[in-house]
């Protein structure tokens, strides 16, 4: 029902737009994706040059969506072309939702735990501006029992070496109060010692902890876990021996990070750097060996610990269906002019410009002998060949019953099976799933 109606809706898009307006209707197509086009170029200028050329290219990103606007204004097609809009978002959010319910994705199993007898916390004071202190997760861990080890900002602390001393003492579950990176070096000891691991999500943007469900808006929320909690098994990903709970990028991202100034300044650092690293001299082409696949000259690449279902997995907007398949997600962009960047936005994950695939194993290879590498944001150098692979069930999470960020983010939409599941001959698989 829910796949008949998307097609319908988007059919209706269609239809208000050559009914109402005929012609014209061709001129609100054309003018919303020439203002695409425009804007994608401009921002492609902004983001590659300097001086004039990223003046006019702030200039020409927007301009693009305000004459768009003006045009469909002073034409008197803005009402149809609004209506023309909400149908065709009508289309998608049904499209997705029927897409999600003919194959739903399996949730990843929890099973009952025992309460923790000691567990450790290991939190950092500084991390997410302060919010071990402003929840409270000291004096609410050790009202439950745990024991917490509270670090320096100011001093360097080896991490690695803090869990396993507490391994060695005796500590039955492993927790962290702080960034991904943090989390990932410590669920690296978990996992080698099959221990359960708690994330507290304290950190600034917490990718792990949203993909596990937890509360990020109250951390302390994740402390039930101690006394109420159940146990997921999960994938950790490796890169070079180290792990990383969420994603390892080479190429412009990970040469940005490099600089120390980017922690107080991320947008004006980024800014600064971009020309060179996107068309200058210091321009670092990457070569990835996926599985038996090869994708050469890369100007950036991601490899996720599973992937991710939109392309956007850096910005913290991004979500895994599951953190138990299995797969690396790889995402790799080579984007060198604003034509091609005009055809990324135009064409998505269609562009030349942008490759997404999955993996069991992905070997980054690039001229130099050692290349920068964001690792779950922190930023390390590895001597190539650097090899990324997964740890299918690796790691023990100890997670609250009661999880608020519990959601099954919607499938990306593949019209050609939506169309099968409309009007095609639907069968049960199984499984219990439905196929066209």
């Amino acid at each position: 029902m829910l796949a008949r109606l998307a097609v319908l809706t988007a059919a209706g898009a269609v239809f208000v737009l050559m009914h109402a307006l005929g012609a014209r209707g061709l001129l609100i197509a054309g003018a919303g994706l020439l203002g695409l086009v425009v804007c994608a170029a401009g921002l492609w200028w902004f983001l590659a040059h300097r001086g004039a050329v990223r003046l006019l290219g702030a200039l020409v990103a927007l301009a693009a969506p305000v004459g768009v606007l003006i045009l469909f204004t002073q034409g008197g097609v803005w009402q149809t072309a609004l209506a023309s809009s909400l149908c065709w978002g009508a289309a998608l959010t049904c499209a997705r939702a029927a897409l999600r319910g003919a194959r739903p994705e399996r949730p990843v199993r929890a099973t009952a735990a025992p309460r923790p007898q000691r567990p450790l916390l290991i939190m950092n004071p500084a991390s997410g501006g302060g919010k071990v202190a402003r929840f409270g997760l000291v004096e609410r861990a050790e009202e439950l029992g745990a024991r917490v080890v509270l670090l320096d900002p100011e001093v360097r602390t080896d991490v690695d070496a803090l869990a396993r001393r507490a391994v060695a003492e005796g500590a039955d579950l492993l927790g962290v109060a702080g960034g991904d990176g943090t989390q990932a070096l410590v669920a690296a000891v978990a996992a080698e010692h099959d221990l359960p691991f708690l994330v507290i999500s304290a950190g600034t943007r917490n990718h792990f902890a949203m993909d596990l469900g937890l509360d990020r808006s109250d951390p302390a929320r994740c402390l039930d876990a101690l006394t109420d909690g159940e146990e997921l098994r999960v994938d950790l990903g490796d890169v070079a021996g180290r792990a990383f709970v969420n994603t390892v990028s080479f190429g412009v991202y990970a040469d940005v990070v490099q600089h120390p100034e980017y922690r107080d300044d991320k947008a004006g650092t980024a800014l600064s750097l971009m020309p060179d690293l996107l068309l200058g001299e210091e321009v670092r082409w990457l070569d990835a060996r996926i599985d038996g696949s090869t994708l050469a000259s890369q100007q950036a690449l991601l490899v996720s610990n599973n992937p991710y279902i939109t392309p956007d997995a850096s910005s913290g907007s991004g979500r895994r269906l599951r953190l138990d398949g299995g797969e690396l997600g790889v995402l790799g962009v080579r984007v060198e002019s604003a034509a091609q960047a005009a055809d990324l936005a135009v064409r998505g994950s269609q562009s030349t410009g942008l490759t997404v695939m999955t993996a069991r194993r992905v070997e980054v290879t690039s001229a130099a002998e050692e290349i920068p590498v964001a690792v779950d944001g922190e930023a390390l150098r590895m001597p190539t060949p650097v090899v990324c692979s997964l740890r299918p069930g690796a790691l023990r999470v100890l997670v609250p019953r009661d999880r608020p960020g519990i959601v099954v983010p919607a499938p990306p939409v593949d019209w050609r099976r939506l169309l099968g599941l409309a009007f095609g001959r639907s069968r049960r698989t199984p499984q219990g799933e439905t196929r066209a």
